[in-house]
């Protein structure tokens, strides 16, 4: 229990910053609203190729955005961190018994809520602009849920390359170098079968088409609820592995001081 109330105090101080910067989650909007609205225009008519399966692009796409904001506004968390670094506040918590799974459960669990925020209000616009989620709200919720997971995951690799690398830039590259690939890499923009061969087979290691898929798949009329929880438990999975890594890199960097 101490894990967990820790956990909570560091994840409601990690909130009141985001309080009061609430322009945060609008600014980092901008983009996925580009992708839903530009993309969503632009490619409506890859419907008419042969094979594809929906009747609505905006409404294939509106999943894939979802997930894609997660990963990517989750991917910067790490330079909060160098910024708490930087500023001493990291090293001021080492003298308290709070414990270092805390410190980085409470920023992903911060992540986590952001993006349910992030993601809700893009499904509203997403249904605005014409999108359908025959699933209902359980499918939302279930698309929520996995985007959530996704961001909390990259939210700690984040964690784990800033307290390794420490400089803003370092990390910015790694995020880049990560991120962007995994987007493309996956199904967010096209279905499967119209891909190329090699770029179907590397989706099926990537988590981010891990989420695409379970997130897609429960926003649908007809769920494969198997293959739903199969992907969101290689999520879970690679969430704890990442948090691991984290709290390692942490001890690594609290041995450094």
């Amino acid at each position: 229990m101490t894990l967990v109330r820790q956990t909570l105090y560091m994840t409601v101080r990690h909130l009141r910053e985001l309080w009061r910067q609430p322009w945060f989650v609008a600014i980092t909007l901008v983009q996925p609203v580009i992708w839903l609205l530009l993309f969503g225009a632009l490619f409506k008519r890859v419907v008419e190729i042969p094979g594809f399966t929906g009747h609505s692009y905006i409404a294939f796409l509106a999943p894939g955005v979802v997930v894609m904001t997660a990963m990517f506004n989750s991917a910067w968390s790490g330079m909060a961190l160098i910024d708490d670094l930087n500023r001493g506040v990291t090293a001021r918590f080492l003298v308290t018994p709070v414990r270092r799974e805390a410190l980085i459960a409470g920023r992903l669990v911060k992540e986590a809520v952001v993006v349910v925020i992030q993601s809700l209000i893009i499904v509203a616009l997403a249904l605005v602009v014409g999108a359908t989620f025959p699933g209902g709200v359980g499918g939302v919720a279930v698309l929520v849920g996995v985007s959530a997971l996704l961001g909390a995951t990259f939210g700690g690799l984040s964690n784990g390359f800033a307290l390794i690398m420490r400089q803003e830039e370092a990390l910015i590259g790694a995020v880049q170098f990560i991120a962007l690939p995994l987007a493309f890499l996956s199904t967010t923009f096209l279905e499967s079968n119209l891909m190329p061969a090699w770029i179907r087979h590397l989706s099926d290691f990537n988590p981010t088409n891990w989420a695409v898929i379970a997130g897609r798949g429960a926003a649908s009329a007809n769920p494969d609820w198997g293959l739903i929880l199969s992907r969101a438990g290689f999520l879970a999975l690679l969430l704890l592995a990442c948090l691991a890594f984290a709290t390692r890199a942490f001890r690594s960097y609290q041995r450094s001081v």
